[in-house]
Order: structure tokens, then sequence, then C-alpha cells
């Protein structure tokens, strides 16, 4: 997989990708990740890629062309299966959506700012416009950042035990059960009877009790699902 992000910082962008699973990653040769540092498509001596937006509202709008040529030059070196931009008003990310983009194999992200970008860039060259809450941040950057986390860990290698990734919560649909660790009691503090029994079928029965139980709990929205 190869992912391309387009940012307007993309020195903090890096210091991201080289800690934990994504850059074991990358050593690995399971992804590769470019930084593009917007700046450098400016049409303007002064590095600028905003302007005022038409119509005086307040705030400052991503130029669209400055973007575009960004991401054509990125096209004509290779086929991209998305182009993303992160967006508050787009597709709320998901566990679901992670595995699907796991599967592709060079992908383009956007990292907003401002007022967002111009809305013939939206129109034109994003494919996929994706929102990790509905709230506003500073800038993009720690969206695609939560996204290329998501996406890279999934992908087969990044994580010593796949099976791990697979059980992880929302795979199914649900949160994940609760978990225990040595020592089997800790201030008087029991890890539950049945994990310790090692009767896997109704330990098996008792993580799924446990998830159904904690979804209805804590997000049963997922349930209505």
């Amino acid at each position: 997989m190869r992912l391309d992000i387009l940012t307007l910082f993309p020195n903090m962008m890096q210091m991201f990708f080289e800690e934990s699973i994504i850059s074991r990653a990358r050593k690995k040769g399971l992804v590769e990740v470019c930084f593009h540092n917007l700046h450098d498509y400016s049409l303007t001596r002064y590095g600028s890629v905003d302007d005022y937006p038409y119509g005086g509202s307040a705030g400052m709008v991503m130029a669209v062309e400055p973007l575009a040529n960004c991401i054509e030059a990125l096209q004509r070196e290779r086929a991209y299966d998305e182009v993303i931009y992160t967006a508050p008003d787009g597709e709320l990310f998901s566990q679901p959506m992670a595995n699907e983009l796991s599967l592709k194999g060079n992908l383009i992200i956007l990292c907003g700012h401002y007022k967002g970008v111009d809305e013939r860039l939206r129109e034109h060259f994003i494919t996929r416009e994706i929102s990790i809450g509905d709230y506003v941040l500073t800038g993009g950057e720690l969206a695609a950042a939560v996204i290329a986390d998501a996406v890279v860990r999934l992908l087969p290698g990044a994580i010593g035990d796949e099976q791990s990734a697979l059980a992880d919560s929302f795979q199914d649909g649900l949160v994940a059960p609760p978990e225990y660790t040595r020592p089997p009691e800790f201030r008087g503090w029991r890890v539950p009877d049945v994990l310790l029994s090692g009767n896997h079928a109704k330990i098996e029965q008792w993580r799924l009790e446990q998830a159904i139980e904690r979804t209805r709990e804590r997000r049963p929205n997922l349930l209505k699902q």
C-alpha cells in the first residue's frame, strides 16, 4: 500500500509515522508513506495556499489551483484508488470503512484547514470525504493520522498476531469484552473463573455475552444498527 498525505505541516505528520505499528509496517515494506508540502505548490511568492472566500464570510479557504496541481502531479505517476479529504461534514469514519480501505492499493489523503477547500476541488478531485467525529480540529492532520493508523494496522504482517486485529472492537458490530491477564488475583479482585477454566467453548460464550452487554450499556446505537 502507498499513502500520499497532502499537508501544510509535513514535519508534524512525520513524527507520528515514525513510531509504533506504522513505523514497523513501513520498515517491513508493507506500506509506503509520502508527505507532500502543499506550500510547494503555491502560486504566490509567499507560499500561501489560501485566500479570502467569495461572499465576504469570515475565515480563509484553501485555494483550488495549488491543491489540484498537487493531486494531478501524483496522479500522473500512478493510479489512486481514493482521493480522501478529511472534512468535518464527511462520512463518519468506522471500522468497516477502515477494513475496506485496507484492501486498497494507493490512497491520497488531503488534510483540510481553515474553513475548508474550494468546493470545486471537492466536486472534481475528491472521491471520498471522511470525518472522525462531529467536532472541528485546527487541521486535518490528526484526522489523517487516525485514518492511516486504523488502516495500516490491518495490513497482513503489520501486527504480530493478525487474529488480534480481527477481534478488536467494532469488527463484529460490538465493542470488545473485558480482558484480564496475570495475576489471577490482585487485592482480592479475581479474574472470572470461566477464563481460567480452559473450556474454550464456555470462554467464547462468556466473551460474546459480555460484548453484547457492554455494547448495550455503552454503545446501544450499534445494536440498533
